[in-house]
């Protein structure tokens, strides 16, 4: 009878242990997807689209009214000072500056009868013939007939400048930049006819979101490269100037970089990409789906590469991000919300991003 029981009891014993041998060889091993941090310490912001532009340009328009019955430059013409860049119809100013030839000339034929009537005068009262009275008016005579004379030569002046407002000339050497009437259109004086650009001072005008404006102030690279060529690339000089106030249309502020020595191919009305990079303290980017919060704190699975098990580790979020952003990590992909970490986390060691709330310290992984 007893060597029965103590046959039961070694069955029951051995099934206890069957269970525990098979309950330890079930536990899971659970696959992760995970990715290696890289520590990065620079921010790059952009790239920003922009075009280069004259930091001076005038716009030109005539300063009368009249029909332009020419324009003899178009955008792109390259210009010098001096140069005929347009022209009204001359009819009446050509009028006007016959008319007042006219007047001039009988002005001056009246200065010299007067002039010669008080030289003749002057002899007679010197020799008593004439009256000293009637000298006076002699006098007086003579110096009206000079101030219309001089009056005359005075319209014939203002009809010359207006005959020469019929002409649209270039005040610097420079390049056609706009143009915004068409011959045989009718222009009020001051409207604007055409752009003259000087091409000898270029600069880089780019927008960017309002909250990014004001990151400029502080020093920074802003690196320039030109669209159709990506081998071209400059260092903006500096920021010139910043909009004070936002497009109300697409919420950005213009930025004016200012260029040292720039290449040919900088080129005004050219597309460019101006890229924005700063000195940061070394932190990490990760997928926002890596995060687990638990009792307040944030915490990441980070992978033990000796024994690829799990353990939690609390980490320090600088900032969150719901731009879509994509790359591939070691075959993970990042997903579209982002987090930068700056403590907690070194570069090269594995981090798990999918699955976090189902995993255990301590825990066996398999990675993917």
């Amino acid at each position: 009878m007893n060597a029965v029981v103590g046959l039961v009891l070694a069955a029951i014993v051995g099934l206890a242990g069957c269970r525990d041998e098979q309950g330890q060889a079930s536990e899971p091993i659970r696959p992760v997807l995970s990715v290696v941090a890289v520590e990065r310490t620079t921010d790059t912001l952009g790239p920003f689209a922009g075009t280069i532009e004259p930091r001076y340009k005038t716009d030109l328009g005539f300063r009368i009214f009249g029909r332009m019955v020419a324009r003899f430059v178009d955008i792109g013409s390259v210009v010098k000072k001096g140069e005929e860049l347009a022209a009204l119809d001359p009819a009446v100013q050509e009028a006007g500056v016959r008319s007042a030839r006219a007047a001039v000339a009988n002005a001056q034929a009246q200065y010299n009868n007067a002039e010669a009537e008080e030289g003749r005068q002057r002899d007679l009262v010197q020799r008593n013939y004439t009256p000293p009275a009637d000298f006076e008016l002699v006098e007086r005579n003579r110096d009206t007939a000079d101030a219309n004379l001089k009056r005359a030569e005075a319209q014939l002046a203002k009809a010359q400048d207006l005959l020469s407002f019929t002409r649209l000339i270039a005040d610097f050497d420079g390049v056609i930049t706009g143009r915004y009437a068409e011959p045989g259109q009718v222009v009020n004086p001051g409207q604007k006819v055409l752009t003259l650009a000087r091409p000898d001072v270029r600069e880089a005008v780019i927008a960017v979101p309002s909250g990014l404006a004001e990151i400029l102030h502080h020093p920074n690279d802003l690196a320039i490269t030109v669209h159709l060529d990506k081998s071209l690339s400059i260092m903006a000089a500096g920021v010139r100037a910043i909009d004070p106030v936002a497009d109300p249309n697409t919420r950005t502020q213009q930025v004016y970089l200012s260029l040292a020595d720039p290449p040919d191919a900088f080129r005004l009305g050219i597309t460019i990409a101006v890229t924005m990079t700063r000195s940061v303290s070394p932190r990490v980017d990760l997928p926002a789906t890596a995060l687990l919060d638990k009792d307040g704190k944030t915490y990441v699975w980070v992978v033990d590469p000796a024994n690829t098990t799990v353990d939690l580790r609390q980490v320090t979020v600088a900032s969150r991000s719901d731009h879509s952003t994509s790359r591939s990590d070691d075959s993970a992909s990042r997903s579209d919300a982002s987090v930068t970490v700056t403590a907690g986390i070194r570069g090269g060691e594995r981090v798990v991003i999918a699955g976090v709330h189902s995993l255990s310290p301590g825990q066996k992984v398999k990675l993917q």
